[in-house]
């Protein structure tokens, strides 16, 4: 045991690809934690798709020993997500420690994610030391970036660091100066045990697992801990060290450090991210501030194609909320689509890294509706309701009001495409706050814009816009009131429940108009004419037409009476009409896919 002047618990923030996962292979290869030989890529990234992308998208940690000066050091690296969908559990990992390691590409410049990383760390009143990296490409230029830094962020940068995490250049340094300026944790070790959670996960030997930072006390196998926010008591079965390889075993984990906790449970909902662990009969006063369960910000409905595979996809639902307790989801079931499930989705990564795992590990082929969030509506009689799917919608003249969620976006973009983009916010009903130019190449750019009009495709159109060059982070704001109606497609007459999307009243009729024309292209022709609707309530605002495969039923008639040829076509006529009252269309995944696409 290192006594806690001996231990630095650090964190590391970047913008996604800045170099933050290599830069932490580095710092592990130089405290000697894993050989050469076992060393990989991306050593503290477990999944198959985190290492694909390139993206954190499950928070690591990992004990680090190192000698500074003749003294034997404890570095306790705790690796967050990079993405805003997870800055929830970004904040908990932030709160674990004493200090960041602001990583910033010498070549990029700062990029909105790292802003709002950076503004956590702040609130946690962190030790930041500005890092920039990447130095040895051609295009960095250090003394930009920080003066960007110091403009943007306001931290000094005269003592910030210059590394290369692909060339190994710098690294000794950094590890100087993360044992110089962050501090030692504060604690008692001899007070009441106080400790957060601040990951958790399953594992399929152990059950579910708690990695913890202590703040007072200590925990040691057989002590009966308290579980502040669910209010259960269990006892301590085993404590280890993190390690991206292989855990190491230990008795007691002491005051400021972090451990992984196995107190074997069975799924990992009882352990939330940000809830506090204390000695059930000797407890702490107060928990550690800040948490909160984790909220679905996105829902969707996910189907599967084979609709005799309802079980097997509520299996696999099960098998990953045991990892991920912010997974939240209830069967539902739609005309079009069958029986499904209404999802709820940490943003929208979370719920493209949700469905490809679910395709991918379980063998599923799923369909996915056009992702909503949540409205609030007022009704005349006063009360109010929480709608998430536009199916649920009560009727128009039962509503006096609907509010929708706002987000606060940042964006920051090179001042050549700054038309571009504004077009763009505007089109999504996007309101400017602020607008500042950081050395006159790049523009910072604050707006608030409806949650829904940043959930479908925003993000793409956003990057095609600017050749790829800008950078998007959001923050959640309050309900405001919006002029909305629920936009019906109708195919055949019928409502196709999975198709319905709530729209801003001023362009429902646009809207209506390009999806039904998308869909003409989409549905196959039937023996019977099929009319494509879009309507608002019981008014038809946009309508287009599937002809009817043509059959030629005079081609037997050679000649004769043209009496003969009439009455055919006269019983073809009558024959169309009767399966136009009773045929069914069976729509294709395209369709469903069309609401996304369009803009």
């Amino acid at each position: 045991m290192n006594p806690m002047q001996k231990i630095r618990n650090f964190s590391i923030i970047a913008h996604i690809d800045h170099g933050k996962s290599t830069l932490a292979d580095c710092l592990i290869q130089a405290c000697g934690a894993i050989s050469m030989r076992d060393m990989s890529a991306q050593v503290m990234d477990t999944m198959e798709i985190e290492k694909e992308r390139g993206i954190t998208i499950k928070a690591q940690s990992v004990r680090l020993n190192y000698q500074y000066q003749g003294e034997n050091y404890t570095l306790n690296l705790i690796d967050t997500p990079g993405h805003v969908d997870f800055s929830y559990e970004v904040s908990r990992s932030l709160a674990s420690c004493e200090g960041a390691l602001l990583v910033v590409d010498a070549s990029q410049g700062v990029e909105a994610q790292t802003i709002a990383n950076v503004y956590i760390a702040l609130e946690n009143n962190l030790e930041i030391i500005p890092v920039l990296n990447k130095i040895d490409l051609p295009a960095a230029n250090p003394k930009r970036v920080k003066d960007e830094i110091e403009q943007t962020i306001g931290l000094d940068c005269t003592e910030s660091l210059e590394v290369s995490a692909k060339a190994n250049l710098g690294i000794t340094e950094l590890l100087n100066a993360i044992i110089e300026k962050i501090p030692a944790p504060n604690g008692n070790e001899n007070a009441q045990t106080k400790a957060l959670i601040y990951d958790s996960w399953f594992d399929n030997y152990l059950g579910a697992l708690a990695l913890v930072r202590v703040f007072d006390g200590s925990i040691h196998i057989g002590q009966n801990l308290y579980i502040m926010g669910s209010g259960k008591n269990y006892e301590v079965l085993g404590l280890m060290y993190p390690h991206p390889l292989r855990q190491e075993k230990t008795k007691t984990i002491h005051c400021g450090e972090i451990g992984i906790v196995i107190l074997g449970l069975k799924n990992v909902t009882d352990l939330a991210v940000g809830d506090t662990i204390t000695d059930f009969k000797h407890r702490t006063n107060a928990p550690v501030e800040g948490f909160e369960p984790a909220k679905p910000f996105v829902f969707a409905g996910l189907y599967p194609i084979d609709t005799d595979k309802f079980e097997e996809l509520r299996d696999a639902l099960d098998k990953l909320k045991l990892n991920d307790s912010s997974l939240t989801y209830e069967p539902e079931t739609s005309v079009a689509l069958g029986f499904g499930f209404r999802i709820g989705f940490l943003g929208l990564l979370h719920m493209e890294v949700i469905k490809e795992r679910l395709e991918r590990e379980f063998g599923l082929d799923l369909i996915a509706t056009a992702p909503t969030v949540v409205y609030e509506v007022h009704k005349t009689d006063g009360a109010i309701e929480y709608v998430q799917n536009p199916s649920e919608l009560p009727p128009e003249q039962k509503i006096a009001t609907i509010k929708e969620p706002y987000v606060r976006a940042t964006i920051i973009v090179p001042s050549e495409f700054l038309g571009n983009i504004i077009t763009l916010l505007n089109r999504r009903r996007g309101i400017q706050k602020k607008m500042e130019y950081l050395q006159e190449t790049r523009v910072l750019l604050e707006y608030e814009i409806p949650t829904n009009e940043i959930v479908m495709d925003f993000y793409d159109k956003l990057k095609s816009c600017t050749k790829g060059y800008a950078s998007f982070d959001y923050e959640p704001l309050d309900y405001k009131e919006g002029d909305l109606v629920k936009l019906d497609i109708r195919v055949a007459n019928e409502i196709v429940d999975a198709l319905s999307i709530i729209v801003p009243k001023t362009k429902s009729y646009e809207r209506g108009k390009e999806l039904v024309e998308a869909m003409k292209e989409i549905i196959p022709r039937q023996l019977f004419e099929v009319a494509i609707q879009a309507s608002v309530g019981n008014k038809i605002i946009a309508r287009e037409t599937v002809k009817s495969m043509g059959k030629n039923v005079t081609a037997k008639c050679y000649g004769g009476d043209i009496t003969r040829k009439r009455k055919l076509l006269e019983k073809q006529k009558e024959g169309k009409k009767r399966m136009k009252a009773i045929g069914k269309v069976s729509l294709p995944q395209e369709a469903f896919l069309a609401v996304l696409k369009i803009d």
